[in-house]
């Protein structure tokens, strides 16, 4: 398991502010020893809940061509018809997926093959399950091509806490199993809108691994 490139910074600057505040403890207060003590076991402890949080495990897709895959780590949370507005202006399958902050936040692209759509939207920053977070929060819409009739769109959507996405997926950038297509900090989900009559293999509830847990088939 690797570090994540998007921690590098935020690591390194949380490794020296925890450093200066027990350093700065102890010259300060020198006669409270269990003062820096405690100020160092802190910082120690914010270092290691934001490793955890930036850690990017291992993983190789090895799902069949006709198969999507969880873009994300997380529990799925919902799994309905909706009209979608954006891109496809007609009725499709939504499942979204909820990532704690304590999931692996790398985003994986759902299948191979060219981005046809890729947009930004500012917006708020609601707790990611509230019903409007999807067309209301800062979010990013991407949508995958694999063939002709077969387009995928991940939407990376901002929650309360999360306030940065990293989208990767450029329009006509072609990508392959295994690639990233984005991240998100800290808490958030991503709603996957697949087209009517795909088939749906997950449930609500189920726990998901990016890259790796088949969440629906192609139809046909």
């Amino acid at each position: 398991m690797t570090i994540h490139k998007e921690g590098h910074q935020i690591l390194l600057t949380t490794l020296l502010a925890g450093a200066v505040l027990t350093a700065a403890v102890r010259y300060v207060l020198p006669g409270l020893p269990w003062l820096t003590i405690a100020a160092g076991t802190a910082s120690l402890i914010v270092f290691l809940l934001f490793l955890q949080f930036f850690r990017l495990p291992s993983r190789t897709n090895r799902s069949a061509p006709n198969e999507l895959v969880a873009p994300c780590d997380g529990k799925v949370v919902v799994i309905e018809e909706v009209e979608e507005p954006e891109f496809f202006k007609d009725k499709r399958i939504q499942v979204s997926i909820f990532m704690s902050p304590v999931n692996v936040h790398a985003n994986w692209a759902p299948c191979e093959g060219r981005v046809v759509y890729s947009r930004y939207h500012p917006g708020k920053y609601l707790v990611a399950w509230h019903p409007k977070s999807s067309t209301e929060n800062e979010r990013t819409t991407v949508v995958f091509e694999q063939a002709p009739g077969k387009q995928v769109m991940c939407r990376q959507i901002a929650g309360a806490v999360a306030r940065r996405i990293i989208c990767y997926a450029k329009e006509g950038l072609s990508m392959s199993r295994n690639d990233e297509f984005g991240f998100i900090k800290f808490g958030s989900r991503v709603d996957i809108f697949l087209p009517p009559g795909t088939e749906v293999v997950c449930e609500i509830g189920n726990i998901t691994r990016g890259n790796e847990t088949v969440i629906a088939r192609w139809k046909g």
